[in-house]
Order: structure tokens, then C-alpha cells, then sequence
């Protein structure tokens, strides 16, 4: 599922290509992605402009020019392509919109996520449950300590909480845990204030790093894209089980933790 690296690579790119065209043509293939019947859905956007691309955690919200929103969550297999009608992606599509004269952004594997229109308020009341974005610039080392202190539980199980922190999921989890020499599956309520300075720093140090790498979403967003699916080659950790650790030499290791695969090295990744 794309995290915050992927969808904000996203919006960089896009916010490059698609900000104040109008949308010329809309096709629905299949209303369940879409929260209105297909034709009304269409005609609400023909002729609106997209003047502002926002990420919410794990969601885009693409800002119309009449202040409605449209709201966007990829969840598992979901994403996207922006190319002319002759760059098709050989791929079903869920939702396709035209901008211009011929630049079409395809939303592919929409049948867990979905592309909603709201109202400002709306779509403001859908995300509030969210935590606080990690990266925010009101974000600092205490404030960060100080929202997971009152937390129990596990590491990795509350980085993918997302009421309490919005972007992250099972992949930087993974690598931040790595990156702070703490073991995933680490009680909060042990660490030390050494391991929250340490664990603040391995948030933004990954986050930033992949999203500088593009995401590791496999399919570039457009022709010309060679950014998209650079963070692949920054995980150490991840979907590496059986690879030796860069840093300490042993083996990482594949487990599960309430229902999630959770990677890590053994080796120099501790409970506290």
C-alpha cells in the first residue's frame, strides 16, 4: 500500500503537470471507486480546474477551482499514470481524467481505494481522525516524545496507527525501527529518552530519504519518469529476509506481528 513517500512523490509530480488545466473528459469504470453515479460524477468535474494538490498521510487531496475536493486513497494495488491517450497503460482503470487537450490521469487499482468528491468541509471531517503528519514543520523531538509517551503497546504497531501518526505503514515502519536500532515489535513504555531521540531522527531521516528516492511504487508516473520506485534500493530491512544486515552482518529475519510481516536484524536491533 502507498505511504507518505509514495503519495507525496505524487503530488510533486503531479502538482508539476495537471495544476490549473481543465478537465475536458471524465470516464468511470467503475462507480464502486467513485462515491456519486458515474455520469453525475463527470459532470460535477467537466470544465473545474485543479488549483492545489494537498497529502493527507496516506491520501492526496486534488483542491478545485470551485473549492470542492476530490479525495483520493489508492489502499492496497492502487495507482497512477499521467500520459496522453496513445501512453494508455496496458492496465484496467477505474477512473480516467483528461486535462486539456490530451493529458490523462489514469487511476488504476481502485477496487480497495477510492476517488471521492467532497465538499471542503467534508473532506476536512473524513481525515480528522488523523495523527499528526511527522514531517509537518510544527513537528519537533519533543513534541514527537511527548505523543508517543502516553502510548502503550508496540513500536511498529503504533508508527501504523494512523489516528496516531498519519503516513506511515508497514514498509518505513519496518525501516525506521531499523534505523533507530530498535527492534519492531519494542515496547513504547520501555524506551528511553535516548531511544525517542534516536527513533524522532529515524523518522525523518527515512521518510525524507525515500521520499527524495521517488517512493517504491514499482510503475513511474509518467513516460519520462525515472524518479518513481528509487526507494526500493534504500530499504534495508524490508522484504529482505534471509539478506545479510548492512550494518551488523547477520541475517535479517521475517516474522509476524498481529497480522503484519514485520522485517529486522537481530543482530543490532534491540527492545530498548
Amino acid at each position: 500500500m502507498p505511504e507518505l513517500p509514495e503519495m507525496e512523490n505524487y503530488r510533486i509530480q503531479l502538482s508539476q503537470h495537471i495544476l490549473d488545466l481543465p478537465i475536458t473528459e471524465v470516464a468511470v469504470g467503475r462507480e464502486k471507486s467513485v462515491n456519486l453515479p458515474a455520469k453525475a460524477f463527470a459532470q460535477e468535474l467537466m470544465g473545474r480546474q485543479v488549483i492545489f494538490i494537498e497529502r493527507r498521510g496516506k491520501h492526496l487531496l486534488f483542491h478545485l477551482d470551485n473549492g470542492r475536493r476530490l479525495l483520493l486513497h489508492l489502499m492496497l494495488g492502487g495507482l497512477l499514470y499521467l500520459g496522453s491517450k496513445e501512453d494508455r497503460p496496458d492496465r484496467s482503470t477505474q477512473v480516467e481524467i483528461t486535462f486539456g487537450e490530451d493529458l490523462v490521469l489514469y487511476f488504476i487499482g481502485l477496487r480497495l481505494g477510492h476517488l471521492h468528491l467532497h465538499s471542503a468541509k467534508e473532506a476536512e471531517e473524513l481525515l480528522s481522525h488523523l495523527g499528526p503528519e511527522l514531517l509537518d514543520r510544527r513537528m519537533n523531538e519533543e513534541r514527537f516524545a511527548m505523543l508517543l509517551r502516553k502510548r502503550r503497546g508496540s513500536l511498529k504497531t503504533t508508527l501504523v496507527n494512523q489516528d496516531v501518526i498519519a503516513g506511515i505503514g508497514n514498509c518505513y515502519a519496518d525501516e525506521i525501527a531499523f534505523a533507530a536500532e530498535l527492534l519492531p515489535m519494542a515496547k513504547l513504555q520501555n524506551l528511553s529518552d535516548e531511544d525517542f531521540s534516536r527513533l524522532y531522527q529515524a523518522v525523518r531521516d527515512v521518510l525524507i530519504e525515500a521520499t527524495e528516492a521517488g517512493g517504491y511504487m514499482e510503475m513511474p508516473l509518467t513516460r519520462d519518469d525515472k524518479l518513481t520506485g528509487g526507494a526500493n534500493d534504500t530499504c534495508r530491512v524490508y522484504d529482505r529476509e534471509g539478506e545479510t544486515c548492512p550494518r551488523c552482518g547477520d541475517v535479517i529475519v521475517k516474522a509476524e506481528m498481529n497480522g503484519r510481516k514485520v522485517f529486522y536484524s537481530p543482530g543490532c536491533q534491540h527492545d530498548r
